[in-house]
């Protein structure tokens, strides 16, 4: 590759199995932390973080859901199966057209994992080729974990990545990794497509997605147990040395909940039938960026002072249910069928629903103002 990558990624830590998922299925480039940091609870982290404590130094506390949300969940996932497996093949058939037949999958924890897990398992499907795929960090305000990718470039002598996540929400991450790629390029000298690739955008703001349809998508739902028991990703000196990957906790005695797996199986399942005319797919939609003017909007409205506590569509509005402190959520329409699980959290959490319909989003989720409150 070049001499920059050759003698960095001789002096990494060697990559150490993590997670629920086969090897076949994913790679995680993680360190595992497990036991060298405790978890926060929402309150207590919310007012770190809101009092300048970056989020990926803390992690939240995480609980297992009740049996009556798992049932939800379930109900999500039938509903959900068969369009999602659709929007998996369209997704990964704009990847093959634009990066070919030897791109390497680097997914984004967490969200981005059970997406590039499915994209891997419909290419193999579908053309019988066994892509990489690696899930890797990337960190708002801290950027990408560099370490991984030179593992990456050095371990297939290739820079042709494409990155994948979820959803997307404001649009952030998508310059978080622009920024993420050009700082890359200047250190190692190996240029890097920063394009993301999703598998619904909601905010108009990438060009390789399945669907822009706010919906909801079942792994939203759930935090580690859909995520092959991953946390989201960690970076803190006293914990992450210089030749480390990110760290994460890995939830290992939680196997017997862990739905990882089920979920891409179940997928999965659905695309031998599918037929998608990959000729008819443009991946070069006009980029809107709606997501920051809608938020800068809501901002406004109602007197937010943080746009960090702004957070549009359905996975984000889960997300704060599950690992904030939610101030309201804002609902386009409480009769909405996708919002079932939001609104059952949003109960459960007693936290107050209103509803606006000056948005393109199902809803988005406030983020309480804690900074000055005593725990």
């Amino acid at each position: 590759m070049n001499r920059w990558i050759e003698e960095h990624a001789k002096q990494l830590s060697k990559p150490t199995k993590l997670g629920s998922y086969s090897q076949e299925d994913c790679v995680f480039l993680l360190k595992n932390i497990s036991t060298s940091l405790e978890e926060m609870s929402s309150a207590q982290r919310e007012q770190a973080i809101q009092q300048g404590v970056h989020y990926s130094e803390t992690l939240p506390s995480e609980q297992l859901p009740t049996d009556q949300y798992m049932r939800l969940f379930h109900d999500v996932l039938t509903e959900t199966a068969e369009p999602i497996a659709r929007y998996i093949g369209i997704v990964a058939e704009m990847i093959l057209k634009e990066r070919g037949k030897e791109v390497i999958l680097v997914s984004l924890v967490r969200a981005g994992t059970p997406v590039g897990v499915l994209i891997k398992r419909y290419i193999k499907e579908k053309y019988q080729l066994d892509v990489p795929h690696y899930s890797i960090s990337i960190i708002r305000g801290k950027g990408i974990d560099e370490n991984a990718l030179c593992h990456i470039i050095h371990q297939h002598q290739s820079a042709n990545l494409q990155f994948v996540d979820g959803w997307t929400g404001k649009g952030v991450i998508n310059d978080v990794l622009k920024k993420a790629c050009i700082a890359f390029e200047q250190r190692y000298h190996v240029s890097i497509s920063p394009d993301l690739a999703v598998l619904a955008d909601p905010s108009h703001s990438v060009r390789l997605f399945g669907t822009r349809e706010d919906f909801l998508i079942p792994s939203a739902c759930l935090n580690s147990t859909i995520s092959g028991l991953t946390s989201r990703s960690v970076l803190r000196e006293d914990l992450i040395g210089p030749y480390d990957f990110h760290g994460v906790k890995y939830y290992e005695n939680w196997q017997s909940h862990d739905v990882s797996n089920m979920f891409v199986d179940h997928i999965t399942s659905y695309f031998p039938s599918l037929s998608i005319n990959s000729e008819k797919l443009k991946g070069n939609e006009e980029i809107l960026n709606l997501g920051m003017k809608e938020v800068q909007e809501i901002k406004e409205t109602f007197d937010i002072e943080d746009i960090n506590r702004v957070k549009p569509g359905v996975g984000e509005t889960t997300r704060v249910l599950l690992r904030r402190v939610p101030w309201k959520i804002l609902v386009k329409s409480k009769s909405d069928p996708r919002l079932k699980h939001v609104i059952a959290l949003a109960k459960e959490k007693q936290v107050p629903i209103e509803e606006y319909p000056y948005m393109s989003y199902t809803c988005c989720g406030l983020i309480k103002n804690v900074k000055g409150d005593v725990q």
